[in-house]
């Protein structure tokens, strides 16, 4: 089992918990209580936030983490989840398997999509810069359109203590890393969207297929 790589306090409100993050988990909310679950598994819980919001709205969520200080329902390894095939109706992971190995987040994955039946949805760090624009129409409210800011090509990712590997990275287009998900398992990729307000944040809902 690998080591943590961050400590509780990593996850301190005014150190973590930007409004870029609030928004990101709205879409995590969104994304799983459209499915209207009867049981989650959240894989990387950090500080909790998610598990006791869906709670809130009728969802039951357990957690798992490596780090027993983060008081998961279940202390153990992504790579080796312990649970009996098709346990949960979801599993989710957000910003997560880019703390493993590529290929150990492929295992992670294939994991996770061995314990859930229905889906499976994921959030990984993009590195492809945009630009987003808001501006407001009469009768219409407030608009925005999101461009890919001009870039010289990808860039190498050098790990930083964290991530061993990010998005749009070279040797991790988008291409490339969603094939290679949809081969670790037996899932469909259904929707794959960055956030507006924090497009640092590419989210993945998959479907279980066999």
């Amino acid at each position: 089992m690998r080591s943590k790589q961050v400590e509780k306090s990593h996850y301190d409100f005014a150190r973590y918990m930007t409004k870029q993050h609030w928004s990101s988990l709205w879409h995590q909310l969104d994304e799983v209580l459209a499915l209207e679950p009867a049981s989650v598994l959240e894989v990387g819980p950090g500080p909790g936030l998610f598990a006791e919001l869906a709670a809130r709205f009728g969802v039951a969520v357990e957690t798992l983490d490596l780090d027993p200080e983060l008081k998961p329902d279940h202390v153990g390894s992504a790579t080796e989840l312990p649970f009996e095939d098709a346990t949960y109706d979801v599993t989710c992971a957000f910003q997560v398997l880019e703390h493993l190995p590529f290929e150990e987040s492929l295992e992670a994955f294939a994991e996770m999509a061995r314990v859930a039946q229905r889906h499976v949805i994921i959030s990984l760090p993009d590195s492809a810069r945009r630009w987003r624009y808001v501006f407001h129409l009469p009768r219409f409210g407030d608009k925005e359109v999101s461009i890919p800011a001009p870039a010289l090509g990808p860039k190498e990712h050098d790990f930083d203590g964290q991530h061993y590997w990010e998005l749009n990275k070279r040797g991790y287009g988008l291409d490339r890393v969603e094939a290679a998900l949809e081969s670790s398992a037996a899932v469909k990729l259904v929707r794959s969207f960055r956030v507006p307000d924090y497009a640092y944040h590419h989210y993945f809902v998959y479907r279980k297929t066999g």
